[in-house]
């Protein structure tokens, strides 16, 4: 029998995708990224905060099933956590997974809850980048619905991304910018965050989110009064990133 031919590299496949969908619209792109056997078994991670809706409804058009999922760091707005219920049942996804920290971790890390008083990086890596590291474990990649706009080190982000080797990093949304996310919730008459109305434009866990000013950057209410930008999810040795970075010898991107 002849030899199968070995599988190409991740960075081939994440270019060849990049290279095949550069000029697809975000539906396309995401439709692909769902039925593309080179992409391969995709789930979607959400935080159902202020933009969410957009990429949670389209994933609700072109594929109900797809796996949905929510961390819950047990320290989220009551209103995001009924922001959730309310979107699962309206837009009928169908396979919404919530995870959550071990309770043996929480317990030994942070007994009393205080933890993000200390460090804000260790608890956002007790409560979202292990459990979430935990969930997508035995899938191909994951969804997300960072864009562009976001940030200048965003400003090159592509719609498929190679992340520590391990798996696919999806971007549909890349290109979008804020009138797009407005003129799509209008559009389709989706229902808003109760935060947003309320001051917040960009929606954490409640300790570690404040209300925004006019004028200031919709995301200065998060982590108010640090340096801090990221919870740790998009993070490249150690530092947390926005976008791409550029590969060499010394640099590869991990999700720690």
């Amino acid at each position: 029998m002849p030899l199968e031919a070995p599988l190409p590299s991740l960075d081939a496949r994440v270019a060849a995708l990049n290279d095949r969908y550069r000029h697809h619209s975000a539906t396309a792109v995401l439709e692909r990224a769902l039925y593309d056997p080179e992409v391969g078994n995709v789930a979607l991670v959400s935080s159902f905060g202020a933009e969410s809706v957009v990429l949670l409804h389209l994933v609700s058009v072109i594929a109900p099933g797809t796996p949905v999922i929510f961390i819950d760091t047990q320290m989220l707005f009551p209103e995001t956590l009924e922001y959730q219920r309310e979107l699962a049942e309206k837009l009928n996804l169908t396979d919404i997974r919530t995870i959550r920290a071990d309770r043996r971790d929480t317990e030994f890390e942070d007994p009393d809850g205080t933890l993000h008083q200390f460090s804000t990086d260790a608890c956002c890596a007790l409560r979202k980048v292990v459990p979430l590291e935990r969930a997508l474990q035995g899938f191909d990649g994951w969804i997300t619905g960072r864009k562009r706009f976001q940030a200048g080190t965003r400003a090159a982000l592509e719609f498929f991304e190679n992340e520590e080797n391990k798996r696919l990093k999806v971007n549909p949304l890349a290109h979008w910018g804020r009138e797009d996310l407005e003129d799509y919730m209008v559009n389709n008459r989706l229902p808003r965050h109760p935060l947003v109305a309320k001051g917040y434009p960009s929606i954490g866990c409640a300790p570690c989110t404040s209300p925004v000013k006019e004028g200031e950057d919709p995301r200065a209410g998060r982590w108010r009064g640090t340096q801090k930008q990221e919870c740790g999810i998009h993070f490249v040795n150690g530092k947390a990133v926005r976008g791409p970075v550029p590969q060499d010898d010394d640099t590869k991107e991990t999700a720690a």
